[in-house]
């Protein structure tokens, strides 16, 4: 099932599903976009097929059997050699716990079955654009939207006109946008933007975002219930 051919370099797709039909319809669309495609039928040889192609993104059902998506994603999430994989999940369960589970262990998206082929493929082609907001990417100045961000100053131009935020306000919009639409948690916020701060608490950052919405409007930072935070495109 594995189908390995590492000198393709093609962007790398692992599809991690117990169920025959469905590896079947996403590989056959994302090959035809170009994709180099990988399949596991489990969590367990997932992470086996994962460690030995080191995939640019990896999609996840959630149940199955020997190891379920959850287990996987957060194992493999602990490895440094994923540290810039996409994860995300495929599945069925539209319950909010599941997606909270998900996003805790350090899942990047959610697609929902029944899949619809170019709907998936609009998707897949958006996370895997993402890869040009990340920190190692930035200059001093970044361009997303009709904002430009300027690391230097501390201040941010919206449709040419200049926002000045605080040292805080700033980091924590440099955070969301280093990545749009990739969902932080609380708890990454807390970590990435106050450290071991023992003071601060989650509604220092609901302040935050609330300044954050009142300077840029309410279109940048979108608040993903029971979980955190994302940045829009």
């Amino acid at each position: 099932m594995e189908n390995l051919d590492m000198n393709n370099p093609k962007q790398k797709i692992l599809i991690v599903d117990d169920e025959p039909d469905i590896l079947e319809l996403i590989e056959y669309n994302l090959k035809k976009e170009g994709y180099q495609v990988f399949l596991a039928g489990n969590g367990q040889e997932a992470v086996t097929v994962a460690r030995k192609v080191i995939p640019d993104l990896i999609i996840l059902d959630i149940m199955m059997p020997k190891m379920d998506g959850i287990e996987a994603c957060r194992l493999m999430r602990s490895m440094p050699e994923f540290k810039n994989t996409f994860m995300v999940f495929l599945t069925a369960r539209s319950e909010e716990y599941s997606e909270i589970a998900g996003f805790n262990v350090g899942a990047d998206d959610y697609i929902a079955k029944p899949i619809k082929p170019r709907a998936l493929i609009s998707r897949i082609n958006a996370i895997l654009r993402r890869n040009t907001f990340t920190e190692d990417s930035f200059e001093n100045k970044v361009e997303i939207g009709d904002l430009v961000i300027d690391r230097e100053a501390f201040v941010v131009y919206q449709g040419g006109t200049k926002i000045v935020l605080a040292k805080k306000e700033f980091e924590l919009l440099y955070l969301l946008a280093s990545k749009p639409g990739k969902v932080y948690t609380r708890e990454t916020i807390l970590k990435n933007i106050w450290e071991d701060s023992v003071v601060v608490t989650n509604r220092t950052i609901d302040v935050h975002i609330r300044k954050l919405r009142e300077k840029l409007g309410d279109s940048y930072v979108t608040t993903v219930k029971g979980v955190g935070y994302k940045f829009e495109l």
